[in-house]
């Protein structure tokens, strides 16, 4: 924890906040990637939200408060850029977000980034159908291993919430699998 207030002190400090910034993005540029990645399913969209997501904490740390931990806001800012992010896409290029989400999925399959087989190509299919949040949750517990605490700092959600999204969304992903395996 000492490690994070100094690089917090680092950041708000106008002589030391760049180097402190650069830190920061080594720290949390990959991580921050596959988080965005997961939700927007495209390598180039997840690095202009990347982007967009160190633009706004280097913008906002001087707010920062450390009601949370940076951890936290930093995935907070880049899970509400992601779902902003898509939101205009979806206005903007297609009908609706079921249309949107058939594009990415099939753009996936040729994405030269994406190293999965068909039963990844699959599993994915089956996530983007999940309501947004049950989606968002089984993300980043199941797939990123972040404790229902961190989860509930970031999606502003209650923890017994978050635990109920999750199982409702496994058993969701389950019932779809037990069907492509009938087939």
């Amino acid at each position: 924890m000492k490690k994070e207030s100094d690089l917090i002190k680092n950041l708000k400090n106008k002589n030391t906040q760049n180097v402190a910034f650069e830190n920061l993005i080594q720290q949390y540029k990959e991580p921050l990637y596959w988080h965005i990645r997961r939700i927007l399913l495209d390598h180039d969209d997840s690095n202009d939200v990347l982007q967009n997501t160190f633009v706004k904490v280097f913008k906002g740390i001087q707010n920062f408060k450390g009601d949370s931990k940076l951890y936290t806001w930093i995935y907070r800012i880049a899970t509400n850029e992601s779902i902003n992010f898509l939101k205009i896409k979806s206005k903007k290029y297609f009908q609706g977000s079921e249309e949107m989400t058939n594009y990415m999925l099939s753009n996936l399959k040729d994405d030269p980034y994406f190293d999965g087989d068909e039963l990844q190509l699959k599993l994915q299919f089956i996530i983007s159908k999940l309501p947004e949040k049950q989606k968002l949750v089984f993300q980043m517990k199941y797939e990123q291993n972040m404790k229902f605490k961190d989860i509930s700092e970031i999606l502003g959600t209650s923890i017994g919430a978050l635990k109920a999204s999750y199982h409702i969304a496994v058993g969701k992903i389950k019932k779809e699998i037990k069907e492509i395996q009938t087939f």
